[in-house]
């Protein structure tokens, strides 16, 4: 009578400093951020759908066919238009319209910034229900003030991620562990 084969034993211990999802879906966002050509503020954003998937990733930058060269990046001019503002299309727009699911209802966002309200509105209106932010810079602005009143009436929770170390090193140079 053959003997039962004993239970497979792993032959190591699996790593303990690996990127948790909330640091991974933020790193992806602040990775993203650095794709932004805007001198003063660089915004990334990643959609994640409720199976941890990404399904949508963007950053603040000049519409498509909009040379970035042609537009103003001010922040300040006599003239609004000579500003960036009337312009630039913000991380959360863009990680929703470059989205590649079907429907992005229940999905959670992962931003460096905190919406202001017209990402706000996009937000609410694609469905998403959960929003992490970074940043919370513009907290006692008017337009952040309308971005958390609209999430509480359409039931959005948002939170602030709090990271537990301040840098994540990507080195592209070698990675002898693959």
């Amino acid at each position: 009578m053959a003997e039962p084969e004993a239970a497979a034993q792993p032959n190591s211990v699996a790593r303990k400093d690996f990127l948790d999802s909330d640091y991974y879906f933020m790193a992806v966002a602040s990775l993203a951020a650095q794709r932004s050509r805007d001198p003063s503020t660089q915004v990334g954003a990643c959609i994640v759908n409720q199976e941890n998937k990404i399904v949508g990733i963007g950053y603040n930058g000049m519409p498509n066919g909009c040379s970035d060269d042609l537009l103003p990046w001010s922040r300040s001019a006599k003239d609004r238009l000579d500003t960036k503002y009337p312009y630039v299309c913000h991380a959360e727009l863009n990680a929703i319209m470059n989205k590649n699911s079907a429907d992005l209802q229940g999905c959670s966002m992962y931003v460096a910034l905190f919406p202001c309200n017209e990402c706000a509105k996009l937000i609410i209106q694609a469905g998403i229900k959960k929003v992490i932010f970074l940043s919370d810079k513009y907290h006692d602005t008017p337009e952040s003030e309308a971005s958390r009143r609209m999430f509480a009436r359409a039931g959005i929770k948002c939170r602030q991620f709090q990271p537990k170390r301040n840098k994540i090193i990507i080195d592209l140079t070698t990675n002898e562990n693959v």
